[in-house]
């Protein structure tokens, strides 16, 4: 798969996607990076860390978040994205579900788009990913956490979001799936998402697991968000085995270093 000017292997290794928060209430880094210094500097961190592409978001996902009206966002994430694009030869993911939003990051030059929604939030998403010709990476959501059988329900959910795709005209070979931590689930929920990954991975698609400091973590160690490294690192060492082609993460040198040793032991080298 190719993002942006580099080519991907969907299979065989995992690769790190280090988020960048360009918003003043994330759940776990708000304001850190708003000012565009903070932020390039810390996209210089994290590509020197080994981050294999930079995922932008302009709009906090935490429980509970506050809608942003599409300018807003776009006036956030478009001097992010240009400088970074000017600075970096890293591709760049953009976080958003709005396809207005997703067109000005497109035109400002992110290399992927990444929908929290699985393109049902907002019913131009698909027709704008399928004429950019980018790849998209898309997330398992639901308004509220009411299942009957969980992962057959996921994966029902996942075929929606498919069908979306496929009548959009977006290839197969540019689609990534994300089981959605942390999104229209209970904590059993999410346990059971990150435990069964390779029946996502069953519908023949490359998985993205984003699980970075989320409550499923807090609530297992009893933690607070700036303390789940470790729990972090085991859910990435989970991906590897799973055969995840991402992990999605704040914190991207200790991830590195843990895919780095968990495919060493997994293959020998």
């Amino acid at each position: 798969m190719r993002i942006g000017n580099r080519d991907f292997q969907p299979s065989g290794h995992t690769y790190v996607m280090g988020i960048l928060n360009v918003t003043p209430d994330s759940f776990s880094d708000g304001g850190r990076w708003n000012r565009l210094d903070q932020a390039l500097a810390h996209v210089e961190e994290m590509v020197r860390q080994g981050a294999d592409v930079i995922d932008i978001g302009g709009e906090s996902t935490r429980p509970g978040y506050t809608l942003l009206p599409d300018q807003e966002e776009i006036d956030r994430v478009v001097p992010v994205i240009e400088a970074v694009k000017a600075r970096f030869d890293v591709p760049v993911s953009l976080d958003t579900y709005k396809s207005r939003v997703a067109l000005a990051g497109l035109n400002a030059g992110a290399d992927l788009i990444n929908d929290i929604w699985g393109l049902k939030y907002d019913p131009d998403m698909a027709g704008i990913i399928a004429r950019a010709g980018v790849p998209c990476c898309l997330m398992h959501n639901r308004e509220k956490a009411d299942y009957g059988m969980f992962m057959v329900d996921l994966l029902n959910d996942m075929a929606e979001t498919l069908a979306l795709a496929k009548t959009a005209g977006i290839p197969d070979e540019r689609i990534i799936l994300d089981p959605g931590v942390g999104f229209g689930k209970g904590y059993q929920h999410n346990l059971e998402a990150i435990d069964r990954l390779e029946e996502l991975k069953g519908l023949g698609y490359p998985v993205l697991l984003g699980t970075s400091r989320k409550s499923v973590i807090g609530l297992t160690l009893d933690l607070p968000a700036d303390q789940r490294l470790e729990g972090t690192l085991v859910t990435t060492v989970f991906a590897v085995l799973k055969d995840c082609m991402f992990v999605r993460v704040h914190d991207v040198e200790a991830n590195v270093r843990a895919i780095r040793m968990t495919e060493a032991l997994r293959h020998g080298y």
